[in-house]
């Protein structure tokens, strides 16, 4: 099999298991906007959970898993089993030790962090002490979420990606039955969440267990810290907690200046980032965590022309969808918002304020999904240096641009989501540049052709989605099914107007994918 059918076929697990969990992570959202709207619990809430969120960006599809692989992956292909295995060991005590030692801080610093991270909540003290306990009961999260991201890199480095990907629907669960079950039980119900957010991190933890066991991998204690493997892990994770996740360091950045706006931007920005969050997390995330044992293999062995060709094809995939995605969010932005979350505390005013935030991501979605396949491959070449000061350049592009758009325009919290897609948009164009010159001659030609044609065809898709979705008033509550018939057809349709007009331009993506299915069904 070809690495470029390995990478389909482990994303397409990936996708599968992120696609359930997000899902219901929707219904989790739209639990969340019925029983407290766009008000001061869910701000205090989702600033809370932000830190623990990031955690899980930067670690769980970050740093920690991206940095083991590679490192890992060469112990599997070129060294013994038992040596193999006491890598596991050495990175479970010490990763274990170092969660420990950050779950104490962070609960008994949490006061200093929330003043850090939201500095605007601190003139209201009610505000500012209820986030200060929200985050203090979610840091315990932290710790289980570590080692989850540990037991994801040792079985995707065994090329299995089932259990990873399906855990975070137990976090969704937990976190919606936890409210449901217990919304009437607590003086301050926001407190619910919490709960569920922390119950969901032991559960996606125990569910590695059994197949952990399986690979024939139990965790052990083993203090030899100084172990090569260790020291060459420490060093590539240390720069990558910045460079493998610049977009959702953007997004905490833009938590912090959307502390000083008005009541509601936090969440308006939340609600937007999540909607974002499902083509990335189903696609983009998916074909870059598939693609970097492929690429670390490939990097082992040297393989440097197979390297840029399985790369540049990660890439073409991820734009030949993630195009399409963008267009579709921008035509169909306030369609999905009023069906997905208008009701409750949630109204048309608050489906308004989170539409012009989803735009302004959306806009960089192509760039964003583009970095998600770009960053592994410095990874896989074990170099996290160039991506760190990438990223950095980024963050005070972001953060300039934030504050541009906050003062000299209208644009508020909307603008704060556009100055994220901008400065994706420019570390897509760095990171490319670089690639460039650290492989040699690669095709950009034919990478800019797919983003073109995958623009052309979904242009026609977006159109057609947009009007049949006009048909109907999108600012009233209630008429779920009416609404949900609507815009399913706009999407069955629009989806099917991209295929076609990607099969008659005859995009390679298009038919490499044809071309499995028909191996499929057969």
């Amino acid at each position: 099999m070809t690495e470029d059918r390995k990478i389909t076929q482990a994303a397409s697990t990936i996708g599968l298991g992120t696609l359930s969990s997000r899902i219901l992570g929707f219904l989790r959202d739209m639990v969340i906007a019925h029983f407290f709207g766009a008000g001061m619990a869910a701000d205090a809430f989702f600033v809370a959970f932000r830190i623990p969120n990031l955690w899980r960006r930067l670690v769980g599809e970050g740093s920690m898993t991206i940095s083991f692989i590679p490192v890992y992956t060469e112990y599997l292909h070129h060294r013994s089993e038992e040596e193999a295995r006491e890598v596991v060991h050495i990175a479970f005590t010490l990763i274990g030790l170092i969660l420990l030692g950050i779950t104490l801080f962070g609960i008994l610093f949490s006061p200093v962090i929330i003043q850090m991270i939201a500095p605007g909540f601190v003139k209201v003290p009610e505000k500012f002490q209820l986030t200060v306990t929200l985050n203090q009961m979610i840091f315990p999260y932290l710790f289980f979420m570590g080692l989850f991201a540990l037991s994801m890199g040792i079985l995707n480095s065994h090329r299995h990606f089932f259990a990873p990907a399906i855990a975070p629907i137990f976090l969704n669960i937990s976190i919606i039955l936890s409210v449901l079950f217990f919304y009437h039980s607590f003086q301050k119900p926001v407190m619910t969440l919490a709960m569920g957010v922390l119950a969901g991190g032991v559960i996606q933890l125990l569910f590695q267990i059994p197949f952990l066991w399986q690979k024939g991998i139990r965790f052990q204690f083993n203090f030899r810290f100084r172990h090569p493997a260790i020291l060459k892990i420490g060093g590539l994770m240390i720069p990558g907690l910045i460079g493998t996740a610049v977009y959702q360091l953007n997004v905490f950045v833009d938590t912090i200046f959307a502390s000083f706006l008005p009541l509601g931007s936090v969440s308006y920005l939340f609600f937007a980032d999540r909607l974002l969050e499902f083509p990335l997390g189903i696609f983009a995330i998916a074909i870059g965590m598939a693609s970097l044992p492929s690429l670390s293999a490939l990097a082992s062995q040297n393989k440097r022309e197979e390297f840029k060709k399985t790369l540049f094809f990660s890439f073409r995939l991820t734009a030949f969808i993630s195009i399409p995605a963008m267009v579709g969010l921008i035509a169909l932005k306030t369609p999905i918002i009023n069906l997905l979350f208008q009701r409750g505390l949630f109204d048309h005013t608050a489906t308004l304020m989170t539409a012009r935030a989803l735009f302004c991501y959306t806009v960089g979605l192509w760039a964003i999904a583009g970095v998600r396949t770009m960053v592994p491959a410095f990874y896989a070449l074990q170099d996290t240096w160039t991506p760190l000061k990438i990223a950095i350049v980024c963050l005070i592009a972001n953060a300039l641009l934030n504050t541009l758009f906050i003062l000299f325009t209208p644009l508020k919290h909307a603008g704060l989501a556009l100055a994220t897609s901008l400065s994706s948009i420019l570390n897509l164009f760095l990171l490319s540049q670089k690639l460039n010159l650290r492989l040699g001659k690669v095709e950009m030609g034919k990478n800019a052709r797919t983003l073109f044609r995958s623009l052309l065809c979904s242009l026609p898709m977006g159109i057609v989605a947009y009007l049949i979705c006009s048909v109907r008033n999108w600012s009233s509550t209630g008429e779920t099914l009416e609404k949900a018939l609507v815009l399913g057809v706009a999407i069955f349709l629009g989806l099917s107007i991209y295929l076609f007009c990607s099969l008659w331009m005859k995009n390679e993506e298009m038919i490499f994918l044809l071309k499995i299915l028909k191996k499929k069904t057969r």
